[in-house]
């Protein structure tokens, strides 16, 4: 156990804000404790590779005590913080089984990550797909695969068709990259392995109230990701509002339009964020004001108003109209341990945190991405080479790096996935046991005399 005598940090999250955060405090003279809710710390920008069968798990997913193997003074715990109490200075948590449990603190750094925002319609969760982390990853995957599977089976055309149709909400990075992609499954990877259906004649819909893709990105980026996904036969809806979502499909609106139904067996939400539920309890806690989202407005040492032992960083903060992408999680979470480390020697907190924007960068399929960068806009070939470059480079160096620079040549250059099995329980089906497959077919019952 470490010492309790020195200064104590607890990290809530290992997420990018949490990871770079204790990783600053490294020579710190403190024990850090850092608590997350899974074993691993997911590399999110490449999660939708997991979903479309180009990476494994663990190749975007890092074990967190490997990240701080070399880092002596950090401890890592399994959890799901519950509570923090302010006045004690305590966290509480959950541990697997529901074991509950706490851990004093001195400074706290809060970097707990966002959730699904469904804009009021929570009833939506119900009836589709998220991609905020592995198992949803690995659930969307099988989905994916196991609908053309299905539809191989169907002999309803209508029914084909439904299982067919991959409805995506949100035209942000994520349902961008995702519609690129199981479009190149559906045209370059599965065309040739069915005998009763063509692939090919999958539907992809891409929807989104705004009225373009990528609204964050330039217009002509935006445009030019947009006729990309069009030769690639996704259906672009923007200016899209989805009015209702059930078990068998997707409504929608267009302004001063009728209503229109999408019937798919897969639907995917990527559209909106909202706050972690803790972001609440802890606005509660301290009377932190927060934003419609339900982030915390933090002072600009990331800072809550009123406590400064308590840091917000990452996605649950507020500051200044920041977006909530991975690098403001970074700099963020660095610009923390670096505050930290100056009070516990006695030195002035420093500068306010400035965030620097490196740009936007967002793939749409192989060999074409779409860049905005300073001022520098990248399109097409030139685009996905910076992707690939970056997202490699941020990539736990290692065996990640390494497996991943195969899988996108199988993938990219060739036409295969390296990530395509479906597990039985997955698909949906019963999985036999050892005395199962040992058991002679079942026989009719001769009738009673």
């Amino acid at each position: 156990m470490i010492g309790q005598a020195r200064h104590r940090v607890v990290v809530i999250g290992a997420g990018f804000g949490g990871k770079y955060a204790a990783r600053a405090l490294r020579k710190a003279p403190a024990d850090v404790t850092v608590i997350n809710g899974t074993n691993h710390h997911v590399f999110e920008p490449l999660i939708y590779q997991v979903a479309t069968g180009v990476l494994s798990p663990g190749e975007v997913a890092t074990p967190v005590r490997e990240l701080f193997r070399g880092q002596p003074n950090t401890d890592v715990l399994l959890g799901w913080v519950t509570d923090v109490d302010t006045e004690s200075r305590t966290v509480t948590a959950t541990a697997p089984g529901g074991l509950p449990y706490q851990v004093p603190y001195d400074t706290l750094i809060v970097a707990a990550g966002t959730a699904q925002s469904y804009f009021g319609n929570d009833r939506f969760a119900e009836h589709t797909l998220s991609l905020k982390s592995i198992d949803d990853a690995v659930e969307l995957r099988s989905r994916i695969l196991t609908a053309f599977e299905m539809a191989e089976i169907a002999t309803d055309p209508a029914e084909q068709e439904r299982l067919l149709t991959f409805a995506i909400v949100g035209a942000g990075p994520t349902g961008v990259e995702l519609a690129g992609q199981i479009a190149e499954i559906a045209h370059r990877t599965l065309p040739g392995e069915y005998r009763r259906i063509d692939p090919a004649q999958a539907r992809i819909v891409l929807i989104d109230a705004a009225d373009r893709v990528l609204p964050a990105f330039s217009p002509g980026s935006s445009a030019a990701a947009a006729r990309r996904l069009r030769r690639l036969g996704v259906e672009v809806r923007v200016g899209t509002l989805v009015t209702d979502v059930d078990a068998g499909g997707v409504q929608i609106s267009v302004a001063g339009g009728a209503p229109e139904r999408i019937d798919a067996m897969t639907r995917v939400w990527s559209a909106g964020v909202a706050a972690a539920p803790l972001a609440a309890r802890i606005a509660a806690a301290t009377g932190a004001p927060t934003d419609r989202s339900g982030r915390i407005l933090v002072e600009p040492d990331l800072t809550v108003p009123g406590h400064p032992e308590i840091f917000v960083v990452g996605d649950l903060m507020s500051l200044d109209g920041l977006p909530g992408v991975a690098q403001v999680s970074i700099q963020g979470g660095g610009y923390t341990g670096r505050v930290i480390r100056r009070r516990l020697a006695g030195k002035p907190a420093g500068k306010p945190f400035h965030y620097f924007d490196k740009g936007n960068i967002a793939t749409v399929s192989r060999f074409s991405a779409v860049a905005d960068l300073r001022g520098l806009r990248l399109s097409g070939l030139a685009g996905w080479l910076l992707w690939l470059g970056v997202h490699w480079a941020y990539l736990p160096r290692g065996r990640n790096r390494a497996s991943s620079l195969i899988r996108w040549a199988v993938a990219f250059l060739g036409r295969s996935r390296p990530e395509r099995a479906v597990t039985a329980r997955q698909a949906g089906l019963p999985s036999p046991t050892p005395a199962d497959t040992l058991r002679e077919p079942a026989t009719a019952a001769a009738p009673h005399s």
